[in-house]
């Protein structure tokens, strides 16, 4: 149990920042290959950029309201919080610099080489200058801070250099044997250009490659930044300030929701400050400077950091050739019984169909919605969108049904989290296009991911459609696991369209046959379930729930799960980030078992598994166990009906319970002590084994 008797939950923001703990694993563990450790780094920083712009600016905001909150965060203050969590980060940001130093010194065993401004060759030199004057140099923004009226907004998460200069003044004096003067010292700032690949590859060196960041090729290129100054030392320290990204939205009727979003995510570059991250060699009165000048006093918002920030942009690190330091990528498995060349709409208003991506091909998806683009026989598509990738197939293929005359309906969410500027840009386009765009309900984001295609068939309408549990989004779907299910099954989609009906006509609430829907229903489904299970126990029947799904942070839905574990009932939980539930303590989750699996791809779907005394109830999802999925969002839940895809979604759990290498125990002690394995037993790495399964599932489509 907690060292609080009181405590029944894990703090959800902790539990979140073990998950990224988790991440940074990935970036220590030795059996992972060299250049994906550098790219877990980047994961693991990105992860926590959005981590303060949103969760810990929610957190800030509440203790400088002077509300302590524990009643919302499970009963800790606001205030210790905020402690509690700059603790925990700053240790965090050790253990990644150490990390990154082992992860560097590797690379050079490989001839691989990350080099400095001190370092270079007289080639490299030369190189490196050239791309300054040709590339670098046009891009800077560099500012003299000194004589400014008022000092200049720095950017959220953008790079900057914080320069001091010591001008040649004061020996010159010295020189002269004049009296001391007071040493006359600039301050500049030069914003690192995010429009240049801040990991520059340089020319080859026998069998050595090399690597330099574009901060230490501006650093190199200094004295020709500032060639008019006369200087003595020149220095250079990054910092970055990370601000809060929560979206005001303008009241004003007269506005459009497109209009009030755009507003909104302009105004974003003045939020307050939530952190300030900076080089922890950089001098302390040019910190004092610069916290100073930008008004910033909390220590808990001040963490020390390495020579560079931004390391989400190891992301992206160059693959430099050397597919031996990367995980050997896997070509997404064709779905049995499907085909890319044949007529998806004839597969599946046979029967139904699931793709599990990336182990299997999205471009299904794709091809049904050009299908349907072509098709004469179809008169409408409507879809929710929520997060796109870049240069959308999935856009281009609903401009392109609008162009054959279809009518196209599509609700795009404008608030999805940092994506908002690019879905207006989608929206207009649309909108361009012909296509009826639907912004959403007021209160309410539209998280569900679901899509309906009408065909007029000998005179009657008939329906198709898919529901799935992620985004619709071909790029994602190389890297997040989520499952999609392909139907004709008319009573569900016609639940799908009450849903689009209840997006015009939001006061008017629908009952639906099969489909659970929140924020109306999901919350008071989900405890029958539970509750039913609670009853089989009892009566002395098997009794399980077995759940996957990103984040467990309700309160009211996780002490339901406690009184099903006290009623007996078996549950095993597979989370692969937030858990604010405690397993195993005896008394009140004793029969609960709790994982989290990081590996190569990122666990997304949502899958829920209900015992029912021997016949299982199986759901797929969009929503996860929070208070905003289920209170505060249009989610939508599909029960699975056909027993094949049932088992399907039974095994693909199963493999990854069996996982014993990337599995993490999720307990109250958040130390992500990994799953360990029985004398003997062989070593299961569920994403791999997963793998294995479709690929044993696959034929020659027919």
């Amino acid at each position: 149990m907690s060292s609080n008797q009181n405590y029944k939950y894990i703090d959800r923001e902790k539990s979140w920042l073990a998950f990224n703990a988790r991440v940074l694993q990935e970036a220590a563990d030795e059996t992972v290959p060299l250049l994906d450790r550098m790219r877990f780094l980047g994961i693991f920083s990105n992860n926590l950029d959005e981590f303060f712009r949103v969760r810990f600016a929610a957190i800030r905001r509440l203790s400088l309201s002077g509300e302590t909150g524990e009643k919302v965060l499970g009963g800790i203050t606001a205030q210790q919080l905020v402690k509690d969590i700059t603790a925990i980060v700053i240790k965090q940001q050790a253990e990644s610099l150490r990390v990154l130093e082992i992860i560097e010194k590797q690379l050079e065993k490989q001839n691989v080489f990350i080099v400095d401004e001190s370092n270079v060759s007289a080639d490299q030199a030369i190189f490196i200058k050239d791309l300054f004057i040709q590339k670098v140099s046009p891009e800077l923004v560099t500012i003299i801070l000194n004589d400014l009226a008022e000092f200049p907004l720095l950017k959220d998460t953008m790079g900057y250099l914080a320069v001091k200069l010591v001008m040649k003044s004061e020996k010159k004096a010295k020189l002269l044997g004049l009296v001391k003067p007071k040493p006359e010292v600039r301050y500049a700032l030069i914003e690192i250009p995010k429009n240049i690949n801040r990991i520059v590859e340089l020319p080859f060196s026998k069998d050595k490659q090399f690597i330099m960041m574009l901060d230490d090729v501006i650093r190199f290129n200094l004295s020709s930044i500032f060639n008019i100054f006369d200087y003595e030392s020149i220095s250079a320290h990054m910092i970055k300030i990370t601000r809060d990204a929560q979206l005001d939205i303008d009241s004003d009727m007269s506005k459009s929701m497109l209009q009030k979003i755009a507003t909104s995510v302009k105004d974003r570059r003045i939020g307050e400050p939530v952190r300030f991250v900076y080089d922890n060699k950089i001098g302390k009165d040019t910190l004092n400077f610069f916290l100073t000048n930008m008004g910033i006093e909390s220590t808990d918002s001040i963490i020390p950091g390495g020579r560079y920030h931004n390391k989400r942009d190891y992301m992206n690190f160059p693959n430099l050739g050397r597919f031996d330091l990367l995980y050997q990528q896997k070509q997404p498995l064709p779905v049995e019984g499907l085909s890319l060349d044949g007529s998806i709409l004839n597969k599946i208003a046979n029967k139904d169909y699931l793709i599990s991506a990336p182990y299997q091909s999205f471009a299904y998806l794709i091809k049904l919605l050009r299908e349907a683009a072509l098709d004469p026989k179809v008169i409408t598509i409507k879809i929710t969108l929520y997060r796109l990738a870049k240069n959308s197939q999935i856009i281009s293929s609903l401009i392109n049904a609008a162009k054959n005359g279809k009518k196209v309906t599509v609700q795009i969410e404008l608030q999805a989290r940092f994506d908002e500027a690019s879905n207006i840009s989608y929206a207009e386009q649309m909108q361009t296009e012909g296509i009826e765009l639907i912004f959403g309900i007021k209160g309410l984001k539209v998280h569900s991911k679901i899509c309906l295609i009408e065909r007029v068939e000998f005179g009657k309408l008939k329906r198709y459609g898919f529901i799935s549990t992620g985004n619709f989004n071909e790029s994602t779907a190389k890297i997040y696991t989520d499952v999609t299910l392909l139907t004709s099954h008319q009573q569900i989609l016609k639940d799908i369209s009450k849903i689009f009906d209840f997006f015009d006509v939001n006061y008017r609430l629908h009952r639906y046959k099969h489909l659970i829907v929140s924020p109306h229903h999901t919350r008071s489904k989900m405890y029958k379930l539970i509750d039913r299970e609670i009853i089989n126990a009892h009566a002395g029947h098997p009794a399980y729930i077995n759940l996957k799904m990103n984040s467990l942070s309700d309160f009211a839905m996780i002490d339901k799960l406690y009184d099903a574990s006290n009623a007996g009932v078996k549950i095993k939980l597979q989370i692969r980030g937030i858990c604010s539930l405690i397993p195993g303590v005896k008394g009140m989750s004793e029969n609960i078992e709790a994982i989290s699996i990081v590996d190569n791809f990122l666990e997304h779907s949502r899958v829920f598994i209900f015992g029912n005394s021997g016949n299982a109830d199986v759901f797929i999802s969009s929503a996860d166990f929070m208070t905003r999925n289920l209170d505060g969002r249009v989610e939508v839940t599909c029960p699975i009906l056909d027993e094949d895809i049932k088992k399907q979604l039974i095994d693909n759990f199963n493999l990854g319970w069996k996982g014993n290498v990337k599995a993490r125990y999720q307990s109250e002690k958040l130390d992500n002590i990994y799953r360990s394995r029985d004398v003997g037993e062989a070593v299961f790495r569920a994403q791999h084994e997963t793998y294995n399964y479709y690929k044993n599932h696959t034929d020659t489509p027919d």
